[in-house]
């Protein structure tokens, strides 16, 4: 990419988490791990898993199994997790204001991509709740990720996808693991509270904003650090 190209008139990006973010999903993934830990025969407090939810799998289970239950078990678990989170597809709703945030986003000359890890089948789901359209420059997946969060590869995919440097985005997430890792690749982060971590700990974790929700962050939206991706330096 030359230096013409990633010039501060040329247009940022808007990286999005779904999970706890655009999509009311997290309690729904917390319900699904506390229901397969139980039929592996390793049953882990529900408080205890919603407050991994957003670390990739892997950790997920080394985390909250130890290594060597993990090793014996984790597979099956990931299956069943997979399984009963299907389930309640009827369940999982997008947050008030997610389309609308896109919107504006993409009408004031930024790129707007989705950053997640998610399995095609749940991916595909996602995408048919949000119905975004053409609005999106792109969106990641697990393919891209050979490391989930903490680890910074999420927010470098769609970096890559957007075409921006990471001076030019920002990106918006739910827990203290987003935030870790857009620091990681030295991307700004926006915190939201719908994941159900407060707003204290996503400031702590080195979130540049904190906002209740999407919708909270439209309303702010010119004021708000999104707003670097669109205003030249």
């Amino acid at each position: 990419m030359t230096h013409s190209e990633t010039s501060s008139d040329s247009p940022g990006a808007v990286l999005l988490d779904i999970d706890g973010t655009l999509v009311d999903s997290n309690y729904l993934h917390t319900y699904a791990w506390v229901k397969a830990f139980h039929e592996v025969g390793h049953p882990v407090d529900s408080w205890r898993v919603h407050r991994a939810v957003g670390m990739g799998s892997a950790l997920l289970l080394e985390e909250l199994l130890g290594a060597e239950v993990a090793e014996r078990v984790g597979a099956d678990a990931k299956e069943r997790h997979s399984a009963i989170y299907a389930e309640l597809g009827d369940l999982q709703r997008v947050l008030p204001g997610a389309r609308e945030l896109v919107h504006a986003v993409v009408e004031r000359g930024a790129r707007c991509v989705l950053a997640t890890s998610a399995g095609p089948e749940e991916l595909e789901k996602l995408e048919a709740a949000l119905d975004l359209g053409d609005a999106l420059t792109g969106i990641t997946s697990a393919q891209d990720v050979e490391n989930a969060k903490p680890a910074p590869d999420l927010v470098h995919a769609g970096l890559e996808i957007a075409g921006v440097e990471a001076e030019r985005a920002v990106f918006v997430g739910d827990t203290g693991y987003d935030v870790a890792a857009a620091a990681r690749a030295g991307v700004t982060c926006v915190g939201v509270m719908t994941g159900g971590v407060g707003e204290a700990e996503l400031r702590e974790a080195g979130a540049a904003a904190v906002y209740t929700d999407v919708a909270a962050l439209l309303a702010d939206l010119d004021q708000s650090p999104l707003a670097r991706a669109w205003t030249p330096a």
